[in-house]
């Protein structure tokens, strides 16, 4: 059982104010495996106050690109040093597979901090030009100030990391709040940071609950909320955030299509990927495709395809190194999960395989991998984020329709394109209304390019070097002419 008694603020573990604390269970045996303080308003106060220490009188914002690159790279070598440690951490807070947990976990989230790294020196943060009056003039970027970063459940550690590696580089102090789920690898990240001897303050790391998370983004010292998590949550922080005119970065939740094409060759690989690209990390991926369609000359051939692969993943312990299906991360989230099955079936659609909880575990919130045939791009089950492990097969009659029914949803995430034309491909990922589209790729993302959302899957980019543009403002300097 792993206990933190302290926070992390100001460069120092120290004491919370108050006396509450988080408990940790496990998603696979129910037990309990930690213990965390629930971190009070009073200690956002003081973690606001270091990041606004180290921004207005610190070191870092004044350091040039390249030193901070320096330290982005030091925090990288600290977390690759504990990356089973955090991949093991992670997959029994949440469920993720072992098989995928050390990649998907943990080396992308260093991946994304050398991204950073590797950008920060060359990134355009001065344009000098000539006004039209004929005065000199420079374009700086300067850094937003203090950050606050709100971290979900599902893949706490990448995500931290899509907030952490442009703060750093824009020169931005962060407040991060891990999930009350997840917290202990956050605290394993926080000893990567001490580890890494950033100056003081440069990153806080204060896990807490729904409420103290709130009051953190109201907070007058924050300059600026970097939030990933549902659709719901992102309103009302988008609302709070419009109110008081501080910058956000929202990237939210996702209903996402894969277009399968007449000339999709189906083969181990291909259809490999096909049920990655919707049940990775056991469906709980904003960017999940979970919507395939299906031309119907294809259909019965895709969908039985489908059932054999999905029927033959093994659900069970994250822990062992043979499952595919681990648990999803919350009780909670399993009778969600459940809710859908039943809604899916009450509608029409059937369960070619799964569809409900498995009978041979004991303990844990598991959910049989699920493929849902007959569906219809109105049932609930096509129109809302699951987050779990159900892929719902839905037929088109042309090109158009299926580009059609895939813009028809409330989101704009991610989406992708299977054919055996690439060309072919990315004209039609050209047609979806989505912020990423991959052709013949469980791949939602890439590091030197930017992701997030159309419509009510966020607003604004992370990743890339359009990801540093958040945590910046312009600011315009004219010198007198001559």
């Amino acid at each position: 059982m792993q206990v933190r008694e302290q926070i992390y603020v100001g460069g120092e573990w120290i004491a919370s104010e108050g006396g509450g604390t988080i408990d940790v269970v496990s998603t696979h045996s129910e037990q309990l495996i930690g213990r965390v303080p629930d971190a009070t308003p009073a200690d956002m106060d003081r973690a606001v106050a270091a990041a606004r220490e180290a921004f207005d009188h610190g070191p870092w914002p004044q350091m040039t690109p390249a030193e901070r690159a320096d330290g982005i790279k030091r925090l990288s070598a600290a977390v690759q040093a504990r990356a089973q440690d955090l991949a093991d951490t992670i997959s029994v807070e949440n469920g993720s597979p072992k098989q995928w947990s050390l990649m998907g976990q943990v080396f992308s989230a260093t991946m994304v901090l050398d991204t950073y790294a590797a950008i920060a020196p060359g990134y355009t943060w001065e344009d000098d030009r000539m006004g039209a009056l004929g005065a000199p003039i420079t374009v700086r970027r300067a850094p937003v100030g203090v950050a606050a970063a709100i971290i979900p459940w599902n893949v706490p550690l990448f995500i931290a990391a899509l907030k952490l590696g442009p703060a750093m580089a824009a020169g931005c102090p962060v407040v991060l709040k891990p999930a009350p789920e997840t917290p202990l690898d956050g605290y394993l990240l926080a000893d990567a940071i001490h580890e890494a001897d950033l100056p003081p303050g440069v990153i806080n790391v204060v896990a807490a609950g729904r409420e103290t998370g709130e009051y953190l983004v109201r907070h007058p010292g924050i300059d600026k909320v970097s939030f990933t998590g549902s659709t719901a949550v992102g309103r009302m922080i988008g609302a709070i955030c419009g109110e008081q005119l501080k910058r956000c970065t929202l990237e939210l939740g996702g209903k996402s299509a894969a277009i399968v094409l007449d000339d999709w060759v189906i083969d181990d690989a291909s259809l490999g990927n096909l049920v990655m690209s919707g049940l990775m990390n056991n469906g709980q991926v904003c960017g999940a495709q979970s919507r395939i369609l299906v031309s119907a000359t294809r259909y019965d051939e895709v969908v039985d395809a489908l059932a054999a692969a999905v029927g033959a993943m093994k659900t069970g312990d994250p822990l062992a190194d043979d499952t595919n299906i681990g648990p999803l991360v919350a009780q909670r989230q399993q009778e969600r999960v459940k809710g859908f099955l039943d809604a899916g079936k009450s509608a029409g659609a059937s369960a070619v395989v799964g569809g409900g909880l498995p009978e041979h575990l004991e303990t844990g919130w598991y959910v049989e991998p699920t493929v849902f045939a007959n569906v219809t791009n109105d049932m609930r089950i096509a129109r809302e984020e699951i987050f779990g492990p159900v892929l719902s097969v839905i037929k088109y009659e042309d090109e158009a329709e299926a580009i059609a029914i895939a813009n028809d949803s409330d989101y704009g995430l991610c989406g992708s394109v299977w054919t055996a034309d690439a060309d072919h491909g990315a004209a039609v990922a050209a047609k979806v209304r989505t912020g990423v589209v991959a052709v013949n790729s469980s791949m939602i993302l890439d590091f030197n390019a930017p992701f997030g959302g159309f419509k009510a899957s966020g607003i604004g980019r992370e990743l890339g070097p359009e990801g540093i543009a958040p945590y910046t403002e312009y600011q315009t300097i004219i010198r007198q002419a001559g």
